[in-house]
């Protein structure tokens, strides 16, 4: 990757982007935003949750980036008797007996933790260490996990029975929240017309690992004006009680705000929003563009706000006027 210079590596990244977007239209039809914001935190090192009912193609969507990425990729289905050693790997007698660590499914560059809120709270932490460290450690031994490294989880907003919902403090650990909605009549024609015949489809693969990991690095290394700093840390302090610049929403609707983590998501998600716009530096309505997904799951409403029906986008929405 010799760029002359960083803009001239950020119009390349543009060139990339699109690309991608282009390849993977070819197997998913419609979901634009949600692929948007799953690019975007694979480029920010972030990972991403996806909340939707059954059969709007949250696994293939995942399936879809990891071949367009050429990237490995592993699936794990949560079920509530899976351990933390099935999917972190664990350490076995070989023939000549010593002991030997077996790779779990999460040594790879894309995991998909399919269910996450199926499988009890011990394997959840398993993988959110693993998400925060970027490595596991076993039996006194350290092992780095692949690089990049990006974990999607799903899990559906119904069938409540027999779940473990992710504490708040976990949830805190992906950078987006993106909700998938039903397809609209025309997309769900073009779903069933090219999913009920047998035509495959060829992807290309548009990035390797390499040109990955160099611009995730880019995307850090876009400058901040400190306006769009402030602005970004005030819009996380609004949803905080008692706090300087709490807002009226915050004190009516608000039990819990949203930590520093969500200010730091909201930076580098809005350098790489700007990034794939084409733009050398991110702008106030950049941070406007990723807060719903980064902010939805770190602000606990109160009673009050559920018994009148006000719901979080309401809020956020509220938040950025």
């Amino acid at each position: 990757m010799n760029y002359k210079n960083d803009v001239e590596a950020i119009d390349a990244f543009v060139a990339k982007y699109n690309e991608l977007n282009k390849e993977i239209g070819k197997v998913i039809v419609g979901q634009q935003d949600t692929i948007k914001n799953v690019l975007i935190s694979i480029f920010s090192r972030g990972h991403c949750l996806l909340v939707g009912v059954p059969g709007l193609a949250k696994t293939l969507l995942v399936n879809t980036i990891a071949d367009a990425l050429g990237l490995s990729f592993s699936r794990i289905q949560f079920t509530p008797d899976l351990m933390p050693s099935d999917i972190v790997g664990a350490e076995i007698l070989d023939e000549s007996r010593n002991f030997k660590f077996i790779k779990g499914p999460l040594f790879a560059n894309i995991v998909l933790a399919d269910e996450i809120n199926r499988t009890p709270p011990k394997t959840q932490s398993a993988l959110l260490e693993a998400m925060q460290e970027r490595h596991i450690t076993t039996a006194g031994k350290k092992y780095e996990l692949g690089n990049p490294f990006f974990v999607l989880a799903t899990q559906n907003p119904i069938e409540q029975e027999g779940t473990y919902p992710l504490p708040e403090a976990q949830l805190d650990r992906f950078m987006f929240n993106v909700w998938l909605d039903y397809p609209s009549f025309a997309e769900e024609i073009n779903v069933v017309k090219s999913t009920t015949t047998d035509t495959k489809v060829q992807l290309n693969k548009i990035l390797s690992a390499e040109e990955i990991v160099f611009f995730q690095s880019l995307v850090r290394k876009i400058p901040v004006p400190d306006n769009v700093l402030e602005y970004a840390v005030k819009l996380v302090v609004k949803t905080r009680q008692n706090s300087e610049f709490t807002h009226e929403m915050t004190k009516k609707y608000l039990a819990w705000g949203a930590g520093p983590r969500a200010s730091q998501y909201l930076v580098v998600g809005a350098k790489c929003h700007a990034a794939i716009r084409g733009k050398y530096s991110p702008d106030i309505e950049d941070v406007k563009a990723v807060a719903v997904p980064i902010l939805r799951h770190r602000i606990v409403r109160n009673y009050k706000a559920e018994a009148e029906g006000i719901g979080v986008e309401k809020i956020i929405e509220e938040l950025l006027k």
